[in-house]
C-alpha cells in the first residue's frame, strides 16, 4: 500500500518538476486561499449560527461562493464551530438544516445526512476518505479529530456524486491545515483550543504552528488530546419501554454458566444520571511541510491516531439475552498529499491532485483487557482534478479517482471475510454563468470490484463481484445575488459495499447478527432537488426540497433466527449458529422525501448591537415500497435561536423541539419528542477578525432525558444531560 502511495507522490512530483513553478494563485483565486482567509470569519450582518454570506465553498472541484451552489450546503466555521464543537464528528454537526447524528454513545456518533447514513454517506478529511472502518458499523468511531477543523462544509445533493457513488446522501469534509496552503505572514503561524465540559468531565485541547523555512517552504506541526469520563444523562438510562421488561424478568429463574453472575434486571432499570462504559481517551499528532510559491503548492503530512473508548451497554431486559460492555482500541497512522500547480493558459488553468494512505486497526476488548475481536484496514485513495481555464461564461473541471481498501476481521465474532475492494472513477463537472441563469451538469461512472478472499474459512462467501455504475446531474438557477430559486435532477448506481455483500456472523459492538447477500444488483436512485437563496442585509434564507425514487435499495431487515441461519448456509456459512437478533440484508424499491430551511433576520440595532432571530426546520419521509418506513428515519424538527451580536460579543438563546417519531420498522420503538434549550455567550476581545474567542454555553439546561431516532441505543443510551462547556481558542 506504502509503495502505491509513494508512486503517486513520485507522479506529482515530475508533474511539478516539469512546470516552470508550483503553486497558488497570487490573485488568491484558488480554493486553498480562500479556505483560510474565510475560516475563523464572521460578518455582523450574519447569525452567528450562519456562515457569512457568500462563504466560499471548497469541497467542489470548482470553487464557488455559497450563494450561487444550487444544491443544500452548509459551512460550519468561526464562532459557530468554536460553541458547537464536540469529540464526534456527528455531534458537532447534529444543529446544522438537514443533518443529525447516529449516537452510538459520545464516541461514535456518525453524520446522517437527509435520513442517509453509513454507505450513502462520505465523510472526508480536506477531499479523501477518512479511510477507517465507520462506515461498517455505528459502534465504530469516525478518524476525524473536530479539534482540528477549521472549517467544515457539507453538501447534499447531486454535486456530493462527484466524490462517489457512496455519497448519494451527501458529503461532509473536514478541512485543516495540517498541509500548508500559505506562507504565515510574520515568519510563523501559531493556533490552539482548550475546552472544558462538565456532562463528561471533559478535558480536550489542540496547538497547531506553521513556521516558514525560507521564502517558499512551510513547515506544521500539531497535536490533540481528549479525556472524558462516563457521561452524565438526564434521567434513566433505559428507556420507559426498556425499563419495563427488565422489571418484568426479575424473580425470573436464568439459566446461567458455572463462573458467571446472573443478570440483576432490577439493577438495569434502575441506572440514572450517569451512562456506563462511556469514557473515553484520545490523543493525535501530525506534521506536514509544503513548497508554496506564486503559481503552486506541493505539500505532504504524517498523523498518527490513538484512541480508546467505551460503547454504551446494551442492557438485557429478558431472560436469555447478552450483555456487554464492549471497549475499542483503535489506531490510524496516515500519510498525505496535496499538490496544486497552475498551468500557464490553454485550455486548463490548473492541475490538483489530492492523496492519501492509512493503515487502521482496532481491537475491540474483552472486560479483562484481552482482544476479542480484530479489525484491520489498510487504505488508498487519490482524486486528479483538471480544472479548465474559464472561457466566457463556461467553466469546468474533470478528473480520475482511485480507492482501494484491504479490509480484515480476525476473532471469534468476525462478521465478514477478507475482503478487497478496488474502485475507479472519471468525473466531469461543466458550469455555465449568463449572469441571472446559471447551469450544471455533472457525470461519473465508476468501476467497482468486490472480492471475498477468504480460501480457507467455509463459512463465508469467497469470490468476486463487479459493477459499472454511471451517475449524472443536470441542474439550473435563475435570479440574482439576492434571490436565486434552482432545480437540480440526478440519476446515481451504487455499487453494495463490502459489508452489504458478504456480512455473515454476529457483531458484539451492535448486538446483532448481520447477512448479505453476495446476489445484490446495483442499487439506482432518481432524485429531483428544488433550492432557494435569498440574501440582504436584513435576512438570509436557504432551504431545499427534495424527493428521491430509489429501485434495488439495500436495507437492514429483522428476520427470524431459523430463517437468517438457513441464509448463512444458503450463501456459504457451513455450520454458522444464529444467536443473536438477526438483521438480514436485502433489496426492494424506496422512497425518500423531505426538506430542510434555514432563515436568519436582523430585528434591529441598539447602538453597535445588532439583534438577530434564526429558525431552522428539516423532515424527512423514508419508506420501503410495500414494506413501510425505512429503519432509524431522524424525527422532524425545528430550532429558533435569538441572539444579541456587538462588535465583540455573541449572546444567544435558542429552542430546539424533536417531534415524536411514530414512522418506524416493525423491529423499532416509537421515540418520545423532547425539547431543547441552550444558550451561549461568546466573546472576542481583539475584534472579530481575530481566531482569539473565548465561549461559554449551557445545553441542555433543564436536564431533559432525551432520545434520537436514528440511533440503534436509543432504548438504553439517552442523549447527554445538562452540559456547562467553556472555550477558549487563539491564533497568532
Amino acid at each position: 500500500m506504502m509503495t502505491k502511495f509513494l508512486r503517486a507522490t513520485a507522479s506529482i512530483a515530475a508533474i511539478a518538476a516539469a512546470t516552470p513553478a508550483f503553486a497558488q494563485s497570487a490573485s488568491g483565486g484558488t480554493a486553498a486561499t480562500n479556505v483560510e482567509q474565510d475560516a475563523g470569519s464572521a460578518t455582523v450582518a450574519t447569525s452567528a449560527r450562519q456562515p457569512a454570506v457568500g462563504d466560499v465553498i471548497v469541497t467542489a472541484p470548482v470553487t464557488r461562493s455559497e450563494r450561487d451552489v444550487l444544491q443544500g450546503t452548509s459551512v460550519l466555521s468561526g464562532e459557530a464551530l468554536t460553541r458547537d464543537l464536540r469529540p464526534t464528528i456527528g455531534e458537532t454537526l447534529s444543529r446544522l438544516p438537514g443533518v443529525s447524528a447516529t449516537s452510538f454513545g459520545p464516541s461514535a456518533s456518525r453524520p446522517i445526512l437527509r435520513g442517509f447514513q453509513g454507505e450513502r454517506i462520505r465523510v472526508l478529511t480536506d477531499g479523501i476518505g477518512a479511510i477507517d472502518v465507520s462506515n461498517t458499523s455505528v459502534d465504530h468511531a469516525v478518524v476525524v479529530d473536530p479539534l482540528l477543523a477549521e472549517r467544515i462544509e457539507v453538501l447534499r445533493g447531486p454535486s456530493a456524486l462527484l466524490f462517489g457513488s457512496s455519497a448519494v446522501g451527501g458529503v461532509v469534509n473536514v478541512v485543516d491545515t495540517r498541509i500548508p496552503r500559505t506562507v504565515p505572514e510574520n515568519g510563523y503561524r501559531l493556533s490552539g483550543i482548550a475546552n472544558y465540559g462538565s456532562a463528561a468531565n471533559e478535558r480536550s485541547g489542540e496547538l497547531a504552528g506553521d513556521v516558514a523555512v525560507g521564502q517558499h517552504l512551510v513547515v506544521h506541526a500539531d497535536g490533540s488530546y481528549l479525556k472524558t469520563d462516563n457521561l452524565r444523562i438526564g434521567g434513566y438510562a433505559l428507556s420507559r419501554a426498556a425499563r419495563a421488561a427488565a422489571l418484568s424478568q426479575v424473580g425470573l429463574p436464568q439459566d446461567v454458566a458455572p463462573g458467571e453472575e446472573p443478570i440483576d434486571f432490577a439493577a438495569n432499570a434502575a441506572i440514572r444520571g450517569k451512562l456506563p462504559n462511556t469514557q473515553s481517551e484520545t490523543w493525535t499528532a501530525g506534521v506536514g511541510a509544503s513548497i508554496i510559491t506564486d503559481t503552486g503548492q506541493l505539500g505532504i503530512s504524517y498523523s498518527h491516531y490513538d484512541s480508546v473508548y467505551g460503547i454504551p451497554i446494551r442492557y438485557a431486559t429478558a431472560v436469555g439475552q447478552a450483555q456487554e460492555a464492549p471497549r475499542l482500541d483503535l489506531v490510524q497512522n496516515r500519510v498525505d498529499l496535496r499538490g496544486e500547480v497552475e498551468t500557464g493558459g490553454g485550455f486548463l488553468d490548473r492541475i490538483r491532485i489530492r492523496a492519501g494512505q492509512a493503515t487502521y486497526r482496532h481491537f475491540e476488548l474483552e472486560p479483562d483487557g484481552a482482544v476479542g475481536t480484530a479489525f484491520y484496514n489498510n487504505g488508498l485513495e487519490g482524486r486528479l482534478e483538471l480544472v479548465q481555464a474559464r472561457r466566457g461564461a463556461w467553466s469546468g473541471a474533470s478528473g480520475v479517482q482511485y480507492f482501494n481498501r484491504q479490509f480484515n476481521v480476525v476473532g471469534d465474532e468476525a462478521f465478514l471475510p477478507r475482503n478487497e475492494t478496488n474502485q475507479t472513477g472519471l468525473f466531469t463537472l461543466q458550469q455555465f454563468d449568463f449572469g441571472r441563469l446559471k447551469a450544471e451538469a455533472g457525470a461519473r461512472y465508476e468501476w467497482t470490484d468486490q472480492a471475498a478472499k477468504t480460501d480457507l474459512d467455509q463459512r463465508f462467501f469467497t469470490g468476486t463481484r463487479s459493477y459499472g455504475a454511471f451517475s449524472g446531474s443536470l441542474g439550473a438557477s435563475y435570479g440574482s445575488d439576492g434571490l436565486r430559486l434552482g432545480v437540480n435532477g440526478s440519476y446515481t448506481e451504487r455499487a453494495p459495499s463490502a459489508e452489504e455483500l458478504f456480512a455473515n456472523g454476529g457483531h458484539a459492538g451492535t448486538q446483532a447478527y448481520e447477512l448479505g447477500n453476495p446476489d445484490f444488483r446495483l442499487e439506482r436512485s432518481w432524485g429531483l432537488e428544488a433550492t432557494l437563496h435569498a440574501h440582504d442585509d436584513r435576512f438570509n434564507l436557504d432551504a431545499s426540497a427534495y424527493y428521491n425514487w430509489i429501485t434495488n435499495f439495500i436495507y437492514e431487515n429483522q428476520v427470524d433466527a431459523a430463517v437468517c441461519a438457513a441464509a448463512a448456509v444458503q450463501f456459504g456459512a457451513v455450520g454458522r449458529t444464529v444467536d443473536l437478533p438477526c438483521f438480514q440484508y436485502d433489496q426492494a424499491n424506496a422512497r425518500y422525501y423531505g426538506f430542510e430551511a434555514d432563515l436568519s433576520a436582523n430585528l434591529f440595532t441598539l447602538g453597535t448591537t445588532r439583534i438577530n432571530a434564526d429558525v431552522l426546520g428539516d423532515y424527512v419521509h423514508a419508506n420501503v415500497v410495500d414494506q413501510g418506513p425505512v429503519p432509524r428515519i431522524p424525527a422532524p424538527r425545528m430550532l429558533g435561536g435569538l441572539e444579541a451580536q456587538g462588535d465583540a460579543f455573541t449572546a444567544r438563546a435558542e429552542v430546539e423541539h424533536l417531534f415524536q417519531q411514530n414512522r418506524t420498522a416493525a423491529f423499532e420503538t416509537r421515540t418520545d419528542d423532547y425539547t431543547l434549550v441552550n444558550a451561549s455567550l461568546a466573546f472576542s476581545p481583539f475584534g472579530r477578525a481575530n481566531k482569539t474567542q473565548l465561549v461559554l454555553s449551557a445545553n441542555n439546561i433543564f436536564d431533559v432525558n432525551a432520545r434520537r431516532a436514528s440511533s440503534f441505543l436509543k432504548d438504553f443510551a439517552p442523549l447527554v444531560g445538562r452540559d456547562l462547556r467553556a472555550t477558549i481558542r487563539f491564533g497568532l
